[in-house]
């Protein structure tokens, strides 16, 4: 069990978050991006509760590093008394604060049941609210979209987050873009509903009372700074996971902490403890460095470092020296 490092009250004033992404924001890419920032909140991949039930191998689930903090866990689902038993789980195991998705428009979570569709039916998701907040003492957030399908008016999404809020929910991150749940697959629900941040910002007129994060085409720090004019958050997707260098002045921008000059090769090298370490567990180089290769660009000869950290780590008997040489590469480079 990991002990926990937020309050309550200091999760409330995190003013950037990493979003949670399917197949990407895996713990040795939490471990990469708490390298670049100290305050930004991190977030898990999603997990089903009812997975997490019936896992034999819950630890694989719900592992993370001390140096994760703040991290909070995603949950789906669509049942109260399982979504109450994994938040359970999720403060005994310390995470800082426990999010449920209510955005995910893939045709697999629809048929489960849980994700975008329960916008469709804020009583479930309320009746979830409760019973998780009932069952642990660490914040309850909800991540959602403007609306879904038809369900799509200013009216619906207000009367959506007021029946979130009054169940128990502590902050809101909007995606400000609505979710069509039929005739768009997953990638094109990111991208072709158009943005509309003029009705998250309704929202937040018109809901001052309540902590509202936007979420959804934020690429730069400058687009977050914007936004938080506006807003009590900003979350930043595919723009962290694609291109994590560009954030490395997030805490001194942001959170006007002392700025740090952050090379690349200074990165890398505060990673190779834990890197050893998830060898020493059995564990592949190429967990790791599959996320540091998106860190390896816009510098001169990028293409050919990113090749070769690609064909030496995926080797499965690849070892720590392969990080220390690139390291050693970009320092001498002066990057």
């Amino acid at each position: 069990m990991i002990s926990k490092s937020s309050t309550t009250n200091e999760l409330a004033s995190y003013r950037i978050s990493i979003a949670p992404m399917m197949d990407c924001t895996d713990r040795h890419f939490r471990v990469l991006m708490r390298q670049i920032t100290e305050r930004s909140l991190l977030y898990t991949e999603m997990i089903v509760a009812q997975a997490l039930h019936y896992s034999k191998n819950r630890k694989k689930l719900l592992d993370f590093d001390e140096i994760e903090h703040p991290i909070s866990i995603q949950l789906a689902g669509d049942n109260p008394i399982l979504l109450a038993e994994a938040a359970e789980m999720a403060e005994d195991w310390g995470y800082d604060e426990i999010n449920l998705n209510i955005g995910c428009p893939s045709p697999k979570v629809k048929s489960g049941n849980f994700g975008a569709c329960l916008m469709g039916k804020p009583k479930i998701v309320a009746n979830c609210i409760e019973r998780m907040k009932k069952s642990c003492n660490i914040p309850i957030t909800v991540k959602h979209r403007l609306g879904i399908d038809n369900l799509d008016s200013d009216d619906y999404l207000i009367k959506f987050v007021d029946i979130c809020s009054i169940a128990g929910a502590d902050r809101f991150i909007v995606h400000a873009r609505k979710a069509w749940l039929n005739g768009l697959n997953p990638k094109e629900n990111r991208t072709i509903p158009p943005l509309q941040y003029e009705r998250v910002q309704k929202l937040k007129n018109k809901r001052p009372e309540l902590i509202i994060e936007l979420n959804g085409g934020i690429n730069t720090i400058n687009e977050c700074l914007r936004a938080l004019q506006t807003f009590d958050g900003a979350m930043v997707g595919r723009a962290a996971y694609s291109h994590p260098y560009i954030w490395k002045e997030i805490d001194s921008k942001i959170y006007g902490e002392k700025e740090e000059y952050l090379t690349r090769s200074k990165i890398i090298k505060k990673i190779i403890p834990f890197t050893q370490k998830h060898l020493e567990n059995d564990g592949r180089l190429w967990n790791m460095a599959k996320h540091i290769l998106n860190l390896i660009e816009n510098i001169p000869n990028a293409k050919m470092l990113r090749q070769e950290l690609s064909e030496k780590c995926q080797n499965s008997k690849a070892d720590i020296s392969v990080l220390k040489k690139i390291a050693l590469q970009l320092e001498d480079a002066g990057l």
